[in-house]
């Protein structure tokens, strides 16, 4: 990879930075359906940039591809046109995201002699793949999405296209091969808007969400439309006409300049001192902007290190918290004790469960895929939007990167129940399956006997015992709600067991996470699998809903890179959560912060559910969408209900089926 040494600092510049909406159509032949199907597409896609609109379509060099974005803008208001070319007019580009060190590839990019026409982060890309090919994308750090499209004769008789995604997956891209041929958008909702994808519900897609309550990569909803993975690229030529491009990752970890550094931190003191730095600079970047800029502001230690951080870089930062007044999961008074410390203008937004019922249709309208978690995030965009912010930082990732969930502990207590289970015939394990996962449950919940039960009854239905860990619906359990034909070790026509698309990215992360100790096996597990298809994926969808831009700086790539590089004796402290974070920043933070026991941001579901949500509840499962309707056992879905009012599951189970059957009702063919 070319090397320049950066130049003297210059003046600030600005950046015309931009979060949108892209798509775009490679079709076999010139036809007046590609540029209808995008800006079909840019429509379906209004809310992600209500500030522009741009299109590329008619190219005699390029007769089938249209491409087209929608553009909400945060720095440089007035620029920032898309697509955006080079001098040349032969490479251009769609971009959704933002490049935090535009600045610095700028500069480079100038002493190879590029010439710049904007001071947009979009035109980088451009000049970045002229110079350094498919190399240049090791060089970006930023959360990022785009198209480029190569006309330059190097590629004839073929222009080339090339498709690319951050590192962790922040922003969305899906894709899909039609008859017509190659379409890919930043939501499947806009695919379906095309008119060239079927209204049809993918039997995969299905089965992985009761398992997890989210859809694992790469398969979505919508049969046939898959999700470009984090941290990959496709190369296509225009027309592409034989079979859909192989996906390629392009980000790795293991091969990151903090992994090859040879004198890496071996305790947690050492790691500390290294980690502030690292810190300090991306939430700094993650500030820049030409709109106000405000924070995602609970009790919790994730967004209270961000905003302490903030704070140091900016005076009078805006945050937020939402409440809920005379519940247990109101989180006000430690918010506030927060905001005093570090100075912030803060609002307190308080959510009852009527306001969420009077607004549940909205919400539920934003999710671009079905998930058990997007409607918590949904009313925290809703909230920063109504305090009048455009850009929210968040501290998603924190319990990732720095083990604050619970399955940095149960994944190994799982790992030896697995390990004694091989011992004993399947049949023993079956018949001991309930007093075992009683026995073995911790916190000794319904949920997590089941969980513990299926890891043992079954320890070879799923790839790596922390996946058990994040079962919503348990192996066993799946059985009940799913008709025995679409269940996953359902036997095709030729004789031959089908394995689920999803099943072998599972796999292929399993296989990455066993070469790591154990604490970095779990981030990893947690950052490719529920952070990417759950979290991320939310996050973007119904803050884009709102028009409001979340940022992530405890995801910036340096930061991610040298924590993941770390050994678990730098990461962690016995008895100690989230020690690594607590070390570099506990002179920072409120004692009352760094004392309190974990908390899980969540919404008060299990009071509303029994209470103003019950009755919508219980009419959904009595009219089951037609499309679903199919592959579930209505027996195993009353039953799901019924145990909820007994007490005996948790509301997340009914609550990720009530919200399967109306994205499915709003979104698919009968």
């Amino acid at each position: 990879m070319l090397s320049v040494p950066a130049p003297p600092s210059s003046p600030r510049r600005r950046s015309n930075s931009s979060v949108c909406g892209i798509c775009g159509v490679a079709f076999a032949s010139r036809s007046a359906s590609a540029e209808s199907r995008v800006r079909a597409m840019t429509a379906a896609m209004h809310h992600r940039g209500p500030d522009e609109e741009g299109f590329l379509a008619g190219d005699a060099r390029a007769p089938g591809l249209a491409l087209g974005m929608r553009r909400l803008s945060i720095i440089d208001l007035a620029g920032g046109h898309q697509p955006t070319w080079n001098e040349t007019k032969d490479v251009a580009v769609i971009f959704n995201g933002e490049l935090y060190n535009y600045r610095d590839l700028r500069e480079r990019l100038m002493l190879c002699g590029h010439h710049f026409v904007t001071q947009s982060d979009t035109e980088i890309l451009v000049h970045a793949w002229e110079e350094w090919g498919d190399d240049f994308l090791a060089e970006l750090r930023g959360m990022f999405a785009f198209a480029l499209l190569d006309l330059r004769a190097r590629y004839a008789p073929a222009p080339l296209l090339l498709l690319a995604r951050d590192p962790l997956g922040i922003k969305p891209l899906y894709y899909t091969q039609t008859p017509e041929g190659f379409a890919f958008a930043s939501e499947v909702r806009a695919l379906l808007a095309s008119g060239a994808v079927p209204q049809r519900l993918s039997q995969d897609a299905v089965t992985a969400y009761l398992l997890f309550g989210s859809v694992s990569e790469p398969v979505t909803l919508v049969e046939g439309v898959f999700s470009l993975a984090p941290g990959h690229r496709m190369l296509l030529h225009v027309p592409e006409r034989r079979r859909t491009p192989r996906a390629r990752p392009w980000w790795d970890p293991a091969v990151s300049p903090a992994a090859r550094e040879p004198r890496k931190p071996r305790d947690l003191p050492t790691a500390t001192k290294k980690l502030r730095p690292l810190l300090e600079d991306a939430v700094r970047a993650h500030l820049v902007a030409d709109v106000p800029v405000g924070l995602f502001l609970s009790s919790g230690l994730d967004s209270g290190a961000i905003g302490a951080l903030a704070a140091q870089a900016r005076a009078g930062i805006q945050s937020f918290t939402l409440t809920f007044p005379g519940t247990e999961f109101d989180e006000a008074e430690l918010a506030r004790l927060a905001a005093n410390r570090f100075k912030t203008k803060h609002t307190e937004v308080p959510l009852s469960g009527a306001a969420v019922l009077s607004r549940l249709d909205e919400a539920l309208a934003a999710l671009d895929q079905p998930t058990m978690d997007a409607i918590n995030t949904y009313f925290v965009s809703w909230a920063a939007r109504e305090v009048g912010l455009k850009v929210a930082l968040s501290g998603l990732g924190g319990d990732e990167l720095f083990a604050g969930y619970p399955t940095f502990t149960d994944t190994p207590r799982l790992a030896r129940l697995i390990r004694c289970a091989w011992y004993l015939p399947g049949a023993v394990r079956q018949m001991t399956a309930p007093l075992v996962g009683g026995l073995a449950a911790r916190p000794a919940s319904p949920d997590a006997r089941h969980k513990a039960a299926a890891a043992w009854a079954r320890p070879d239905a799923l790839p790596h015992p922390y996946f058990y860990a994040r079962t919503l619906f348990p192996p066993g359990q799946l059985d009940r709600i799913i008709e025995p034909r679409f269940r996953p070790s359902a036997v095709g026509a030729d004789g031959v067991t089908l394995e689920p698309t999803w099943l072998a990215w599972l796999e292929r992360t399993a296989d990455e996470a066993r070469k790591l100790e154990p604490v970095a096996a779990v981030s990893w597990l947690e950052m490719r699998t529920y952070m990417a298809s759950t979290l991320l994926r939310d996050t973007d969808a119904v803050s884009m809903a709102q028009s409001l831009e979340v940022r992530v700086p405890l995801l910036d790539t340096p930061l991610v890179e040298f924590v993941e590089s770390l050994p678990d004796g730098a990461r962690r402290r016995s008895g100690r959560q989230k020690a690594l974070l607590v070390e570099a920043l506990g002179d920072l933070l409120p004692r009352e912060i760094l004392t309190q026991r974990k908390r899980t941001f969540t919404l008060p579901w299990e009071e509303w559910l029994r209470g103003p949500l019950r009755a919508r509840m219980e009419a959904s499962f009595a009219d089951p969408a037609p499309p679903l309707a199919v592959y579930l056992r209505p027996g195993g879905v009353s039953s799901v209900w019924t145990n909820f009012l007994a007490g005996k599951t948790s509301w997340s189970r009914p609550w990720s089926l009530y919200v399967l059957n109306e994205w499915c009702r709003r979104h698919l063919a009968a």
